[in-house]
């Protein structure tokens, strides 16, 4: 592609799409593409969506339509729509915006090189939505050894076996393909060796994943997995890797098992996001969630007893059809027993091919909004206890980065990590000095709304590597599945 290399790429959604995103990076960085930060310096421009919250597709197609000027100056720029709206919409995407050259779905993202040709030398619109059910694969992550991240994402999984009502991941993603263990194991090897000190495993079920070289399930109940063999096998075989994070699990799989891997398996965060979505067994029916409020608090208060300082955040719909006063009243009720550190919170919204379609969305949008303020004023209260209670304590964090609220002036800059159970913490230290990737023990001086600020021992701050004054990507926050 001579005198074409220029991608801008940007992502909406979950840490699956943001995975997503850097594997396209890679395929077209491989193909001799460089990304640049505006669509205006750009000849191809992605936008890699989510469908599982209307208001993200909303935004996708306010962004697309901005383009259309861009496009009418420039015929040869090519647009294109990734992820799972592209996987949901096919064709009629391409039909409803007349300007968009390509639709491509999270399969086929290896193709994304070759259909960029095609279309640069005048192929006409494309959509490439299939799925690898036949021969499942993975692309491995490339590494690049002078980025040296904190902490990388790894996939283990993709597709969704379950069937709740108002989810479109099945039909976004497709049914459960489970990637190779060795292959897993290797890749987070490949970080390691990079630099990283953390690795998040990524997956729309991520604890209900199977492969055959590992050992059996630990019992015949149907709803154990080999997750728990995975976990014990990445920390045996990456002995460098000092955090283990997984994201989403489903409240089916936690199981006993899993929970004896959290108190066993020593790099295994003290922090775990299980989706509940509502606290109402009735909702819970209508929702197609395959188990009860009594099994969710049973299987939470045991994954919560396999460390002294564990916390747990979750998923919760408000407003799904159907619900009353007294099912919300349910959900708060669960809110406060489990003692949930945080949550995200999101009113019903109806999505495309989901079963709750066919239910009537009756909830009205101020009824739905108000239960949204009043769990959000419950979670608040929960979290800034929580986190007033960490002040005074010494934590072991692990520094991403500079903060987004740091001025890169003065005398300080401030840099942002986590500690083992997720809760951020920003402390400063003197500008020469670069906390980036840093392991590093912090006394907490102050609970905010939604953070910490810490201080560093004098001495250590004196080790610290100096700055080279470029700044750091942030990680994303964890933003649930189903």
């Amino acid at each position: 592609m001579p005198g074409v290399s220029r991608y801008y790429l940007e992502t909406f959604g979950c840490q699956m799409n943001v995975h997503d995103s850097d594997r396209m990076g890679e395929v077209l960085r491989a193909h001799g593409w460089t990304a640049v930060n505006s669509p205006d310096d750009a000849e191809l421009v992605v936008f890699n969506t989510c469908s599982v919250r209307e208001k993200a597709e909303q935004k996708l197609r306010s962004e697309v339509g901005k383009l259309a000027p861009l496009k009418a100056a420039r015929p040869e720029l090519v647009i294109a729509v990734a992820g799972c709206v592209a996987q949901q919409e096919g064709e009629k995407l391409l039909k409803r915006v007349s300007h968009l050259d390509l639709v491509i779905g999270p399969d086929n993202i290896p193709e994304l090189p070759k259909l960029v040709q095609e279309q640069l030398a005048g192929a006409p619109p494309r959509a490439r939505t299939e799925f690898d059910l036949v021969e499942t694969s993975f692309l491995s992550a490339s590494p690049d050894a002078g980025r040296k991240p904190s902490s990388a994402m790894v996939t283990t999984m993709k597709g969704c076996d379950e069937r709740c009502s108002f989810c479109i991941v099945p039909y976004t993603r497709g049914p459960e393909r489970y990637r190779p263990a060795a292959e897993i194991v290797n890749e987070v090897a490949k970080w390691v060796a990079t630099g990283a000190q953390e690795v998040l495993l990524l997956g729309q079920t991520v604890d209900s994943y199977r492969d055959a070289s590992l050992p059996p399930p630990a019992s015949d109940d149907p709803d154990e997995s080999q997750f728990p063999s995975l976990l014990r096998l990445i920390a045996r075989e990456v002995p460098g890797l000092k955090r283990l994070r997984y994201t989403s699990p489903h409240p089916r799989h936690a199981t006993e098992s899993l929970a004896r891997a959290h108190a066993e398996v020593g790099i295994l965060a003290h922090h775990i996001h299980l989706p509940v979505q509502s606290g109402s067994n009735r909702m819970l029916k209508r929702m197609i969630r395959r188990y009860t409020r009594e099994e969710f608090v049973v299987r939470a208060r045991r994954l919560l007893a396999a460390q002294p300082d564990m916390t747990m955040s979750t998923d919760i719909i408000v407003g799904f059809p159907g619900e009353t006063d007294e099912d919300f009243e349910a959900t708060l009720s669960l809110v406060q027993e489990v003692g949930f550190t945080a949550l995200f919170g999101f009113k019903y919204s109806p999505r495309p091919y989901t079963p709750a379609l066919r239910l009537v969305d009756d909830v009205p949008e101020a009824v739905k909004a108000e239960r949204l303020a009043r769990l959000f004023a419950t979670i608040d209260l929960q979290g800034n206890a929580h986190l007033a209670r960490l002040v005074g304590r010494q934590e072991e964090v692990l520094f991403e980065g500079v903060s987004k609220t740091d001025n890169n002036m003065g005398l300080k800059r401030r840099f942002q990590g986590r500690t083992i159970r997720n809760e951020i913490v920003h402390v400063l230290v003197p500008s020469e000095f670069d906390l980036t990737n840093v392991m590093a023990t912090a006394t907490i001086t102050r609970a905010n709304k939604h953070s910490l600020e810490g201080d560093l021992d004098p001495g250590t701050v004196a080790l610290l590597p100096r700055t080279s004054r470029a700044s750091s990507r942030s990680l994303p926050l964890i933003v649930g599945n189903p």
